[in-house]
């Protein structure tokens, strides 16, 4: 019986998975509309909800750009930003995006365990919602190495719903079913091993909860090349 509900579950996490790499790839058009459902319209603050933390202008980095809402912003206000995906179809929207805005389109494609990056190229790095990548020692060895010391991280880890309507029981069901509640590593603490200085942070945002881990680089080290990336953005 143990072995039966095992194998369930591996099944469960391989469907799920699937439907994400789905979501990221060849339904990427469905992104915007599917995380707006699930979030009840929230979605964009949850983003947002990073900007005031990183600082006011200069180069950054978005780990994870999806479909270029957080780099239209980032230009809006003034950064240098860069974005990097995995996913082809995410940069062909986050492209069209910034186009549309009339915006530069600094976007590269690549993993995050090897940023394709000069030491201290960025002023600071923002992801929302990341994968398991970022409990990952060596993409935050990366991301110490591609900041400029003293540089900032920012990373809107997870949302919650407190609703107590059936909509939101409903949506706070489905996070779990599909894997995004429960346990996870101490983010702050894999920062503070990775030789940063971090914290927790939380937002309330009409309803809901946003929870947000912000970390410092030291400063101390070179800042390395001026120059925003050792390889090719386009």
């Amino acid at each position: 019986m143990k072995g039966l509900f095992n194998a369930s579950v591996a099944a469960w996490r391989r469907f799920v998975g699937f439907g994400f790499r789905l979501l990221y790839n060849e339904l990427a058009w469905t992104y915007d509309l599917v995380s707006w459902v699930v979030s009840r319209g929230q979605w964009r603050e949850w983003q947002k909800s990073a900007l005031p933390y990183l600082p006011q202008q200069g180069r950054v980095l978005e780990v994870g750009t999806g479909p270029g809402h957080l780099q239209a912003e980032l230009a809006a206000t003034g950064h240098q930003p860069v974005g990097l995906d995995l996913s082809r179809s995410m940069l062909r929207l986050a492209r069209r995006r910034m186009g549309r805005g009339g915006f530069p389109a600094w976007l590269c494609r690549g993993h995050v365990g090897a940023l394709p990056f000069a030491r201290g190229a960025f002023e600071a790095i923002v992801a929302t919602f990341p994968t398991n990548y970022i409990y990952d020692p060596a993409s935050l060895m990366e991301f110490v190495r591609v900041l400029e010391p003293g540089g900032q991280l920012a990373v809107v880890e997870m949302a919650s719903i407190s609703g107590r309507d059936p909509l939101s029981h409903s949506l706070e069901w489905l996070y779990r079913i599909t894997g995004q509640r429960g346990p996870a590593p101490d983010l702050v603490d894999l920062l503070t091993k990775a030789g940063m200085s971090a914290r927790r942070e939380a937002v309330r945002i009409d309803g809901s909860s946003v929870s947000l881990v912000l970390a410092e680089r030291a400063e101390q080290g070179p800042s390395g090349s001026d120059s925003p990336t050792s390889g090719q953005l386009g």
